[in-house]
């Protein structure tokens, strides 16, 4: 938060603490995301996020809407720990006599974008893998269930009392399973592998984000030196995350679909940026780069109107301030 002075323990516990809880909350919107923006045409198995959670539900169950949760429950301290730390830190040292231009605004939240994708990127490789394991395995499934019963079918007529019914069941391999799996095969690059549309995501997001949080958060200031209320800061935050959300939308479905290692037998692998761009584009069109934007906004609005509600709680120093304190 711009408007108070926070030691750098405290912000990294209030953006952890942040994390943890948003996380939980919109984990489920998340996972469809991922699928919406992952399955292409003519491999269509969701219309629309409500369907999306729905089959997923009855063909995995409560928790399979949470597939993939303990990587980002896990990783997501450190990465809303950097992002929120850093952007404070270059907000403080970009601003002159407590105040701060827009275009240093801007300069404070790429350097915060830039570095949190230390933790983002590998967080979002396997994260993707395990949140679209289910939509592979259910096509997968479908397509062999298929074959299968066309082969049982012929079958019956030949031997109609031998032959029974069967279906084809996927297992869904663990984070540990793909993060060997990776380092085995590709080193510590192979979870990087997208860190370029990462950057490319998260940097802009930050640069609209932050200056756009606390622009709106100064509205509801209290007086010229006074604190935003309470709910400015939680309508602030999911303003300006909402509204960065669905404007890097585009290259988050290209991030999506460069960070999928699994794929479906008629769906498209891409070599990079550029040949993603040009593929969507062409069996696509120009819409797909939208696919899953609402679940963003939907995502991104309460997590950062939730860290933003912990920053102005002062979490992180009310739990420092159970620590013993050192003599000067």
């Amino acid at each position: 938060m711009a408007d108070k002075q926070i030691s750098l323990p405290a912000k990294l516990i209030n953006g952890g603490i942040a994390g943890l809880i948003g996380v939980t909350c919109v984990f489920p919107i998340d996972l469809a995301k991922t699928r919406l923006q992952n399955q292409q045409n003519g491999s269509r198995l969701y219309t629309s996020m409500s369907d999306c959670l729905i089959k997923t539900i009855r063909s995995e169950g409560y928790f399979g809407m949470y597939r993939g949760a303990a990587v980002n429950l896990t990783l997501v301290t450190p990465e809303k720990a950097i992002k929120l730390a850093a952007n404070d830190f270059f907000r403080h040292h970009f601003s002159k006599d407590g105040k701060i231009t827009l275009f240093k605004e801007m300069l404070a939240g790429c350097g915060a974008g830039t570095c949190q994708v230390i933790v983002t990127t590998p967080m979002e490789m396997l994260k993707i893998q395990l949140q679209d394991a289910g939509r592979i395995g259910k096509r997968r499934s479908n397509l062999a269930n298929t074959a299968l019963f066309v082969t049982l079918s012929a079958q019956r007529k030949l031997m109609p009392e031998t032959v029974a019914a069967g279906t084809v069941e996927t297992k869904s391999p663990t984070a540990m399973q793909i993060t060997r799996q990776l380092l085995r095969e590709k080193g510590i690059a192979g979870l990087y592998k997208g860190l370029g549309a990462t950057l490319l995501r998260d940097v802009p997001f930050s640069i609209i984000y932050f200056p756009l949080f606390a622009n709106l958060n100064n509205f509801g200031k209290r007086g010229a030196e006074g604190p935003a209320p309470f709910y400015v800061s939680f309508i602030s935050g999911c303003v300006a995350g909402s509204t960065a959300a669905v404007a890097v939308n585009p290259v988050d479905v290209i991030k999506t679909r460069l960070q999928s290692l699994t794929r479906g037998n008629t769906e498209d692998t891409y070599a990079g940026v550029t040949d993603c761009i040009r593929k969507i584009m062409r069996n696509e069109g120009p819409s797909a780069f939208l696919k899953g934007a609402y679940c963003r906004a939907l995502v991104i609005a309460p997590l950062f109107g939730i860290a933003q509600v912990v920053y102005f709680l002062g979490v992180g120093e009310f739990i420092l301030s159970f620590l013993p304190k050192k003599d000067k």
